[in-house]
């Protein structure tokens, strides 16, 4: 499951937790319905965000809501679940991109794909997901045109993009398909007058995936060499925070002018979770607490001999010099002493770490496959992403950190 909108269930509290899990449960199970079993492997954080505007516009009904059965990602319970048109757009949409993404492995040549047999097995299921999303599209009156549209016209202008090239020439065909996708709940919900701010919300958050998914994957795309939008563009880092910053700006906007039923859920995910990913994008704010690993094998937020103030850089004239015996095994690395995030804030400094290369399409699925049966996706505190290798969190874990209060300018009982 990717995404970059990735909340942890204490911040939902239980009743917007419970109705995330249903639209992210409806999601799944729109894709086998429609689609068929091996199509639930597209599941993602952010299309469920279609399903969540649907309803926070039209309101959540007893036609939009079915019983499931048991599921191993909610320890065999059954769970109310969304299942209405937005689920079914948002499994579109799902699969539509990543039809595209897959044709994007092939091209590359990524991982197994560079093998014949296995790219043109990928090649068919790739044109599969396309038809069924286009099938999709069309029963809920989408026109996925647009999004396939918008992926053709990405490759060229990355062949084309340089040094000097604005970024956001580059993030355009993402910026497009989105704002697309985003108007159409509006049209589905009954409300075609929240068309217009859906679309520009849609936009800006285009903006934020693709500026997001480029700073977090510059160092592995630096180390293996693939194509980087900041690299290629010679955009700096803090040229796209600033970019995220105003799409963030951008999406609170224009969330004010889009009338909802009910806008908890969507408020919190695309203002206060959004912010968030930027942060942890960046490395400006650190991952919830007890999720950091503390020093010495010390349990999470308990703090090291120098408490939680610790020193931040080496003494100056370290006897140790270039052959520090700490090095590559420092004990006090970690959140524990700086209060950096992902063990990045040593005592004694940064260690870097190689970025582990991604893996390719099969491997990818068999490790999404693991990580459902022994139920990691919902319930394990970190995992690795099956494709990207990034850590991720599951959607279920157990979290006591304080996520602090509502620091914005609209209100957290709607926009």
């Amino acid at each position: 499951m990717f995404g970059i909108v990735r909340p942890c269930r204490h911040r939902l509290g239980e009743g917007l937790a419970a109705q995330w899990m249903a639209h992210l449960c409806g999601l799944c199970l729109a894709l086998r319905k429609d689609h068929g079993q091996f199509a639930r492997i597209v599941t993602n954080y952010d299309g469920l965000l279609i399903s969540v505007l649907t309803e926070a516009q039209a309101g959540q009904s007893a036609d939009g809501r079915r019983t499931a059965g048991p599921c191993p990602l909610r320890g065999m319970r059954t769970a109310s679940v969304a299942d209405g048109e937005g689920a079914r757009l948002a499994a579109a949409v799902s699969l539509v991109l990543a039809s595209a993404k897959v044709r994007d492995h092939v091209a590359d040549g990524d991982g197994l794909l560079a093998r014949r047999p296995v790219a043109r097995a990928a090649r068919r299921v790739a044109a599969s997901w396309g038809r069924a999303g286009e099938r999709g599209g069309t029963a809920v009156g989408f026109d996925t045109a647009v999004l396939v549209d918008a992926v053709d016209r990405q490759v060229g202008l990355e062949t084309l993009a340089g040094p000097g090239t604005p970024l956001l020439a580059v993030t355009e065909p993402t910026e497009t398909a989105t704002a697309a996708a985003f108007a159409h709940t509006a049209l589905l919900a009954g409300r075609p007058g929240n068309a217009v701010p859906l679309a520009e919300a849609g936009r800006l958050f285009g903006r934020l995936a693709h500026l997001l998914d480029a700073v977090e994957d510059q160092a592995a795309d630096a180390a293996s060499g693939a194509w980087n939008p900041l690299t290629a563009t010679g955009t700096s880092r803090a040229e796209a925070r600033r970019l995220a910053d105003d799409a963030l700006h951008g999406i609170r906007l224009a969330l004010k002018d889009v009338e909802f039923t009910d806008a908890k859920l969507v408020h919190l995910l695309l203002v206060h979770e959004l912010r968030r990913s930027v942060d942890r994008a960046f490395g400006t704010v650190p991952a919830c607490a007890s999720h950091q690993p503390g020093p010495y094998g010390m349990p999470p937020q308990q703090p090291g001999p120098y408490g939680a103030g610790g020193p931040q850089q080496p003494v100056a004239g370290n006897p140790y010099g270039s052959g520090n015996p700490y090095a590559g095994g420092n004990p006090y690395a970690g959140g524990g002493f700086s209060g950096g995030g992902g063990g990045d804030g040593g005592g004694f400094g940064h260690v870097p770490q190689q970025p582990k290369g991604r893996r390719g399409f099969w491997a990818g699925c068999g490790m999404f496959w693991l990580l459902c049966c022994t139920c990691k996706l919902c319930c394990a505190e970190e995992y690795e992403g099956p494709w990207s290798r990034k850590k991720r969190e599951g959607c279920c874990r157990d979290c006591d950190c304080d996520c602090g209060g509502c620091d914005c300018c609209c209100p957290c009982d709607g926009c």
